[in-house]
């Protein structure tokens, strides 16, 4: 079930926050506000054009391929922010996955997942199918590229995108039939509040709140690496740089059958998200249509941030609906990925608005087993130093609650797993001199 955040106010210094971040000055204002116009214009042409076209808005290209991809195609790659790419690992080794990750959970059934009564998403990192794919030499070369679509810091700095790192996560067995899966409705991962509070997000999103939304670029690598994606600590955020999150597709999977979704336009979804707060309706409507332009306002005079949820001390999201951001049209605008094979990879960039089917009407599982694509930066690679030596004990990853984890489990994954010099590199493990 989806969790249900009960309604908490916003600091009141968030008034503030949004002061800092926006020139109010008239001219400005003027400005910002022909922006926000100008992108709802756009946005109500491009979900149209969602709805009408579907899983053909999704690239697909073959892995073999992509290294004589033409611009033409690099270029709507990036422009939507999601790729297919198939043929990765072959279709064989990846059902061998499957059974020996069935097997693993059989052996070890007090692995925790939900549904309890049900398990079908697993809170497992280490069996030897996720430590051999991770490190797969084929799945690390389509990260490699993927990495290679963001801008590089100047050439005295180093290039982290140069080398894939691993970054363990879960894994899902979706079985068929009529109940809903509503824990991964339209949300956006690596940052919540930070997005407007954290001063390397600031840089990130800076040209959208300048309103110069088209200049955005969502492939600049620079202005990423001194984001802080979890300012407040909050448990079960990742706190690593994910050029493009990702997954091994391990069944055969089509829309409707439980499968990913997403927003088809990366630069339009992250100006949308990052300029709504700062546009209320208007108390009187001058046309009938609640989205016409001519009834939104420049509002700096609440703390509120739609799509936002204050808990405790923490703060959530950003979780995307019609109610919240009603000119993305997310209950209808959101594209199904087209149907994938088992050694099938999708990617797709980390700010992209993304969900996961509700309904599974399918024959047979949905499984994919998560894997990101994640460069060397300085801080990537310090969490890959505590990360390898959680992995070697079979305790959970440091970004994931820390409990018994896997230690002493059957079948167990190790580093004796991972043979490829390239895999091992990835995992932060000594690789042999002659190698």
């Amino acid at each position: 079930m989806a969790r249900v955040f009960e309604k908490q106010d916003f600091p009141p210094r968030f008034v503030e926050l949004k002061k800092q971040l926006i020139d109010s000055n008239p001219e400005a204002q003027a400005h910002l506000t022909a922006a926000w116009t100008d992108l709802l214009t756009e946005l109500s042409t491009a979900t149209k054009k969602f709805k009408e076209q579907g899983s053909d808005l999704v690239p697909q290209v073959d892995f073999a391929d992509l290294g004589t991809l033409s611009q033409e195609s690099i270029a709507n790659i990036k422009k939507c922010g999601c790729v297919l790419i198939r043929n990765v690992v072959d279709r064989e080794e990846a059902l061998g996955w499957k059974q020996a990750v069935k097997d693993y959970v059989a052996a070890n059934p007090t692995i925790p997942g939900f549904p309890e009564d049900n398990k079908q998403f697993f809170h497992m990192y280490w069996s030897k199918s996720q430590v051999k794919a991770r490190s797969h030499p084929n799945v690390l070369a389509s990260q490699d590229w993927l990495n290679s679509l963001y801008h590089a810091p100047p050439a005295d700095q180093g290039n982290p995108l140069d080398t894939p790192l691993v970054y363990a996560d879960r894994l899902r067995i979706r079985h068929p039939g009529p109940t809903k899966w509503l824990a991964h409705l339209p949300h956006i991962d690596g940052g919540a509040i930070e997005r407007w509070e954290d001063p390397g997000f600031q840089g990130v999103y800076a040209d959208i709140l300048k309103g110069n939304w088209k200049a955005h670029d969502p492939y600049d690598l620079q202005a990423r690496l001194h984001v802080n994606s979890n300012i407040y600590n909050r448990p079960g955020q990742a706190s690593i740089f994910r050029t493009f999150q990702g997954w091994l597709a391990m069944s055969d999977t089509g829309p409707n059958e439980g499968t990913l979704q997403v927003f088809p336009n990366i630069v339009l979804s992250n100006s949308y998200l990052i300029l709504r707060p700062f546009f209320r309706p208007i108390p009187s409507p001058v046309s009938d249509d609640p989205l016409d332009p001519k009834n939104w306002a420049f509002d700096l005079s609440t703390p509120d941030f739609p799509g936002i949820f204050p808990e405790g001390e923490y703060f959530h999201g950003p979780r995307l609906s019609d109610e919240s951001h009603p000119h993305l049209h997310v209950s209808e605008s959101m594209v199904s990925v087209p149907r994938v094979k088992p050694g099938d990879m999708v990617y797709w960039h980390c700010d992209l608005i993304h969900s996961v089917e509700a309904d599974h009407l399918g024959p047979t599982d949905s499984s994919v087993m998560y894997i990101p694509a994640v460069p060397a930066t300085a801080q990537n690679l310090a969490y890959l130093d505590k990360q390898k030596e959680h992995f070697l004990r079979g305790a959970p990853p440091p970004d994931f609650p820390q409990n018994q984890g896997e230690i002493g489990f059957q079948y167990l994954g190790n580093d004796k797993d991972i043979v490829d010099p390239v895999g091992r590199r990835a995992m932060g493990l000594p690789v042999p001199a002659s190698a």
